[in-house]
């Protein structure tokens, strides 16, 4: 039987007489919703823009579209957000495109227009039309003045250049690991095993042995003579590490590699100096007490106790476990200060990726994998979560926890969302300090589940027996035997 159409709703009479019957109701046609009447959105590319305007036309059931391309140029840039805002636009869209889009951003946030970054996902070109930069931006701007897309979080000015700080840092160190693993590799080329008695070939005494290598130095006993005491390593063990071929060749590479480590550990350091300058513009990073929550530098009027300390926000941050002042700059600067960028600590996790995501199919539902997020943040979570493993602390507790049953990997990310929680509880709220709650956080403290614990381990421990608990009783005292009489 053919399908027939409603020609008011334009809905198929037929299944929608079989969906009411089976109770799932009919379709109808709803009305258009708009959420912004001025819209616009641009189509980055990396020397020039599509530009979209949709703006209410001549009857209400009509919209005035315009599209041209501008150039990516200071001047080209600047007009346009001039003519936007005589527009009366109330909100701009753009697709983050590589780093293409910082020009437009940037001046669109400095022309006081309200700027949406856009994720590419959720502005893909959609099958069944052409793929052109002209289609793609009038795309965009429907999604955008229907309200169907999600901003991207772009921190203000401040946070920006202590980001970029803080990146480079990550970057440089990046390097100079590189050149480390590098001067092992030469060395294993020479013969010589330093790295299997020594930990750390940055170390002090493995710097000094490259150093003496560098400078021409071959004997073995002498070399060796130049460790720690403190090393493990005993002196024969030394010099047998050290007995190899190494020529001049690997002198040249390795001597090439430790002025570049040098350097870089010197830019690192005026790195620091500068992050520490540029954090304390940022908003909500000066000291406050920690009773009050004053920020500057004093108390409030009721805050009784003056004697209370004042912490910057990254003090407050290097308090939690594993942290560290270098890891804390690095959250500030990735997650900002701003509380209303993310409702709950939890949305902030989300944003990092360090929360699964649902999978369903059916019946079948099952968590799936967290997914990339900011590799920086991420990093530098990371690195706490390993550092706070090592511990006997709440965090270490809790990763010997999960990794006992379902993996490392899984036990470093679920101590790095714990800790980004904890972070952004801090960043939110500046009287808020770090307490830490100890190793038997998470062991049970009903005596009846302790004791079910400690029974289905010793069982694990035995296969084929079973523990019985009995109530004790005083074991009976031996029988004494009987005095004999005393003669007369």
């Amino acid at each position: 039987m053919a399908a027939t159409k409603d020609a008011k709703t334009g809905t198929d009479r037929n299944s929608a007489a079989a969906a009411a019957e089976h109770g799932g109701g009919a379709e109808v046609a709803e009305d258009r919703v708009q959420v912004v009447e001025y819209a616009a959105a641009i189509d980055v590319a990396k020397g020039s823009g599509m530009v979209c305007t949709r703006v209410p036309g001549s009857r209400p059931d009509r919209r005035r579209q315009k599209v041209w391309r501008v150039e990516a140029t200071y001047a080209g840039v600047t007009a346009l957000m001039d003519h936007l805002r005589c527009e009366g636009i109330q909100r701009l869209v753009l697709e983050s495109t590589s780093d293409y889009w910082r020009i437009w951003y940037y001046l669109a946030e400095a022309a006081g227009l309200e700027v949406w970054l856009v994720n590419a996902r959720d502005v893909k070109h959609l099958p069944g039309r052409g793929k052109s930069d002209r289609l793609d931006c009038v795309w965009h701007c429907k999604l955008n003045e229907r309200g169907m897309l999600r901003r991207s979080f772009v921190p203000p000015e401040p946070v920006r250049d202590l980001r970029a700080l803080t990146r480079t840092r990550a970057r440089l160190a990046q390097d100079q690991a590189r050149h480390q693993s590098r001067v092992e590799k030469i060395l294993e080329d020479a013969l010589l095993k330093i790295s299997v008695v020594i930990s750390d070939l940055s170390g002090a005494s493995g710097r000094r042995f490259l150093d003496a290598l560098v400078a021409g130095e071959r004997s073995p006993k002498a070399l060796a003579a130049l460790g720690d005491t403190r090393l493990k390593a005993t002196r024969q063990e030394l010099e047998a590490a050290l007995t190899g071929r190494f020529r001049d060749i690997h002198a040249f590479e390795i001597s090439t590699h430790l002025r570049l480590i040098d350097a870089i550990n010197d830019e690192i350091a005026r790195l620091d100096q500068a992050i520490g300058q540029q954090l304390a513009k940022v908003p909500g990073t000066a000291p406050a007490c920690v009773a009050c929550g004053l920020a500057g530098g004093g108390h409030a009027p009721g805050c009784a106790d003056q004697e209370v300390p004042l912490l910057g926000l990254a003090g407050r941050l290097d308090e939690i476990t594993g942290v560290g002042e270098c890891n804390a700059r690095v959250i500030i600067a990735e997650l900002g200060t701003d509380p209303s960028i993310f409702p709950a600590p939890g949305h902030a996790a989300a944003w990092a990726r360090l929360t699964p995501r649902s999978r369903q199919s059916g019946e079948t539902a099952k968590p799936g994998r967290t997914g990339k997020g900011n590799r920086y943040l991420r990093g530098a979570l990371g690195q706490a979560a390993m550092t706070a493993a090592r511990t006997d602390t709440r965090l270490g507790a809790l990763y010997r926890r999960i990794a006992r049953k379902r993996g490392k990997q899984k036990a470093i990310v679920a101590v790095s969302r714990v800790i980004c929680e904890i972070a952004w509880t801090l960043i939110c709220d500046p009287a808020a300090r770090y307490q830490e709650l100890g190793p038997d956080y998470y062991r049970p403290r009903s005596p009846a589940r302790q004791t079910r614990d400690k029974i289905r381990e010793i069982e694990r421990l035995n296969p084929g027996k079973k523990v019985i608990l009995a109530p004790s009783t005083p074991a009976p005292k031996p029988a004494q035997p009987p005095e004999a009489p005393s003669s007369p």
